[in-house]
């Protein structure tokens, strides 16, 4: 039943999680209010959080939690916690040291709309923001579980950002490992983390951790499959940023690495994966499934 086969340029409305989008939105809104920030600071990090996105990482943490029986509302500061570190990684991202794009989510960067030192300084804050939510709106039982994966993938995605720019790989790998092993960081570390907290908010049995943490990780993969080779296929008009800046810059890409028909086959491959990992949810897996679906013919 997934609307996705509509194709996804259909307006967000038509989604059937746009609800959940205006949930986390209302949400990040809250907490970045409650925190009270010297005035540049909060509007920095409101011009990075609020300006737009797909909110795809709270999403899954809400998702998850359906899907293993647990209450929306339980979950939502973890969902917030994981988009804060999501728009940190970006801010961090688009500076002139690291990928120096002007460009993000159809306007100026951050950077270039406040300064590099106030890019910074709102990326800083908005990574400790993100585990001040988790520790102050959680109990204490679960605050614990919920923030060490965040921590982790956390870690995690920064280390694979210094496999893709700087290199540091093991020796002996092949081109599509160390693209693997980039991804399976950068990437696919906050999806994962996406799904397993948003089960630890439902209480979820380690069976049903252990399948959220697989779709997690194949639907983290297939997202960036799909998003570099949206960088071959797209403009930049359309996308939002700029594109074919990553083969432009030397990086491993799935379309560089594999070609662009074979990277539709691993598109389609994860596709399949991560419905597999679905399986023991029954129906109450629809709207992950869904999700993925939509995720696998994207086209922005």
């Amino acid at each position: 039943m997934s609307t996705a086969t509509k194709g996804c340029d259909e307006a967000a409305e038509a989604l059937p999680w746009s609800n959940l989008i205006a949930e986390v939105d209302r949400a990040l809104g809250a907490e970045i209010d409650a925190r009270a920030f010297p005035r540049e600071l909060d509007d920095a990090i409101r011009y990075a959080v609020l300006g737009s996105g797909k909110r795809l990482r709270p999403i899954l943490v809400l998702l998850a939690t359906e899907a293993v029986g647990g209450r929306l509302a339980d979950a939502l500061p973890p969902a917030v916690g994981i988009e804060m570190i999501h728009c940190f990684s970006l801010v961090h991202d688009d500076l002139p040291a690291m990928d120096d794009d002007d460009l993000r989510r159809g306007r100026p960067t951050l950077h270039r709309h406040a300064g590099e030192a106030m890019a910074i300084l709102a990326g800083d804050a908005m990574n400790t923001l993100a585990f001040e939510v988790v520790a102050n709106r959680l109990s204490d039982d679960v605050a614990g579980p919920v923030g060490r994966e965040l921590a982790t993938a956390t870690g995690d995605m920064i280390a694979g950002q210094v496999l893709d720019t700087l290199g540091g790989f093991e020796e002996g790998l092949t081109d599509h490992q160390r693209l693997v092993t980039v991804h399976r960081h950068k990437t696919a570390a906050l999806f994962r983390a996406s799904c397993r907290m948003g089960a630890i908010c439902g209480k979820a049995d380690p069976d049903q951790l252990a399948a959220l943490t697989r779709y997690g990780e194949a639907i983290g993969l297939m997202f960036q499959a799909v998003d570099d080779l949206l960088d071959v296929t797209q403009t930049t008009e359309h996308l939002g940023k700029a594109v074919d800046k990553d083969a432009a810059q030397g990086k491993l890409t799935y379309p560089e690495v594999l070609g662009v028909e074979t990277t539709r086959s691993e598109i389609q491959r994860l596709h399949t994966a991560a419905n597999e990992a679905l399986a023991p949810f029954a129906g109450r897996g629809d709207a992950l499934r869904d999700l993925c679906a939509y995720l696998a013919v994207r086209t922005r």
